[in-house]
């Protein structure tokens, strides 16, 4: 496989219009791929898929969007709005081979108590994480610094040629998420530690999380920062972070420390929402330690922190976000903090739960894809400051400013973002967020944060169950779009409304609702919110 030179003057397009040198460069052309096509238009077999990939997330998987996608090949079935693909191929179904030959059960022979005790515990059958690799920039031929890994956990062996071509491109697109600025590095003798995410999504839909850590190696001198990505099933940001403290420690003492930790993390199985695992690690000097690592009990929340949200952004300002993204409209945040990058969009996903975001969601853009801002559809993405040029041709799109002294926060907007949101609605969560303050812990916007947000949904489409028909018990439902509408009072609110039923997000949500059987219904979260939230009014107005 060639390695791809990335310099700052090279430009790439999507793909109805292909790269000139596509075939100079496999990876480049595996590269390139379009968007994502509208799923209302591929509702055959494939549905009752994507319905229960819908359920797993509700039912406590994290992920609120569709992740990070890089460009690929044109293919003539997915339509004139083809998708961004990721190189993620080559990891479905080796991991799985992988998770069943070598991954090590849970300890044996345990007692009735014991056995029921882990079954709570592991209760998420998700394993914490499929590779750990060490990205450094090392000088090329031509002078310039090109991401190389230069450290995998674990190696994979008795690959067929085949197979180890398609890890090796897997593995040469995650070093463009660990550098995205490219190729412009040099020596440093300081440089602060950061911690950033990414997801990677399949065309088949199936996502991987990327966690990383960049940093400057111990050392004395100019030297080169090194990045840790890990790569895992499962978005647990926080779980993760700790996991890297423990990584940096060792790196500090020898790389070869890494390996028996991370072993010992790939042997545990990753813990039910609530519960801990502890994992045993050796440090010369300090000995045999255990380390634990606690999963919060509310997983749908696990992936996000709220605070850098709110510490960039007013509560105005962050309203106007809101409404912009429950339209499914195209926004850039800007930063040069990659860690800022991901956290806000990552936590911007998440206000919009029950529902997800269904298009092109890419934390940080690397340089050498920094054409995605052009794509019609839209997209949540975060751009370094240093390319912020490249946006400021755009159109009809808002592109959000987080970067300290700055003198204006909303680089470029539709101009009715203030309006989107029905007013008195708007008001009651501007109230809501009061709540918290600068030093409001973790915990705190945790709860402040959902409970501001989750009630707009509730008020505006909390009656869709009602507008769900069935002709039979074990029938699909179908949903009453008309009527829904109508049902609401409130000319403001109904209005909204009728833009929100168009979206895909809550198009793919009441697909899911018609094909739920009757016995699950009321038992998903946002029903119980619901169902709490009218128990609350019905009991207000027996009070007056």
């Amino acid at each position: 496989m060639q390695g791809v030179t990335m310099t700052s003057s090279r430009k790439w397009m999507f793909s109805s219009v292909r790269s000139k040198n596509e075939g100079e460069n496999p990876f480049r052309r595996r590269l390139f791929s379009s968007f994502r096509v509208d799923r209302r238009d591929q509702r055959s077999e494939e549905e009752g898929v994507e319905i229960d990939k819908r359920r797993s997330f509700s039912d406590g998987g994290l992920e609120t969007n569709k992740g990070v996608f890089l460009p690929g090949e044109d293919q003539q079935d997915m339509g004139a709005m083809k998708r961004f693909s990721t190189l993620f191929t080559s990891f479905r179904g080796k991991a799985n081979k992988d998770r069943t030959s070598k991954e090590p059960d849970l300890p044996a022979e345990l007692s009735p108590v014991e056995e029921k005790a882990k079954e709570q515990r592991y209760a998420s059958g998700q394993f914490f994480f499929e590779y750990l690799v060490v990205v450094k920039p090392k000088k090329t031929i031509d002078g310039i610094y090109e991401p190389q890994i230069i450290y995998q956990f674990p190696k994979k062996d008795g690959m067929v040629r085949s197979q180890r071509d398609e890890e090796e491109k897997t593995l040469k697109a995650l070093t463009l998420f660990c550098f995205p600025e490219g190729v412009n590095w040099a020596p440093l003798t300081e440089y602060p530690s950061e911690t950033f995410s990414f997801v990677l999504t399949d065309v088949d839909g199936s996502r991987k999380n990327g966690y990383c850590r960049r940093l400057l190696p111990y050392g004395k001198g100019a030297r080169l920062p090194e990045a840790y990505c890990i790569i895992s099933n499962v978005a647990c940001f926080g779980l993760f972070s700790k996991i890297f403290d423990e990584v940096e420690q060792r790196r500090k003492i020898s790389m070869a420390m890494i390996y028996p930790f991370m072993q010992s993390l790939r042997e545990a199985a990753f813990p039910a929402p609530g519960y801990t695992v502890n994992i045993k690690s050796f440090i010369p000097e300090r000995g045999t330690e255990i380390i634990s690592l606690t999963r919060p009990t509310d997983s749908w929340l696990e992936h996000v922190d709220f605070s850098t949200l709110f510490r960039c952004l007013s509560d105005e300002a962050v309203l106007k976000v809101f409404a912009a993204a429950v339209l499914e409209r195209r926004i850039i945040f800007i930063a040069e903090e990659l860690g800022t990058l991901s956290q806000v969009i990552h936590a911007v996903a998440v206000l919009l739960h029950p529902f997800i975001w269904q298009h092109t969601l890419i934390s940080i853009v690397p340089e050498i894809l920094i054409d995605v801002i052009m794509a019609p559809t839209p997209y949540l993405l975060g751009v370094q400051k240093r390319f912020t040029d490249h946006v400021s041709d755009q159109t009809e799109l808002l592109v959000v400013d987080l970067s300290e002294g700055r003198t204006e926060t909303f680089i470029k907007c539709m101009g009715d973002e203030d309006t989107i949101l029905p007013h008195k609605l708007k008001d009651e969560i501007k109230q809501a967020l009061s709540a918290k303050n600068e030093k409001s812990s973790l915990e705190e916007l945790n709860r402040v944060v959902p409970e501001a947000f989750l009630p707009f949904f509730i008020k505006t489409v909390g009656h869709f169950a009602k507008y769900i028909t069935r002709n039979g018990k074990d029938k699909r439902g179908e949903f009453q779009r008309t009527n829904f509408c109508k049902a609401i009072e409130s000319k403001g609110t109904r209005r909204f409304v009728k833009k929100f039923v168009q979206t895909q997000m809550f198009d793919l949500f009441v697909q899911e609702m018609e094909q739920r059987p009757v016995s699950q219904d009321g038992t998903g979260f946002f029903d119980k919110k619901i169902a709490e939230y009218q128990k609350k009014m019905r009991e207000k107005a027996k009070k007056h």
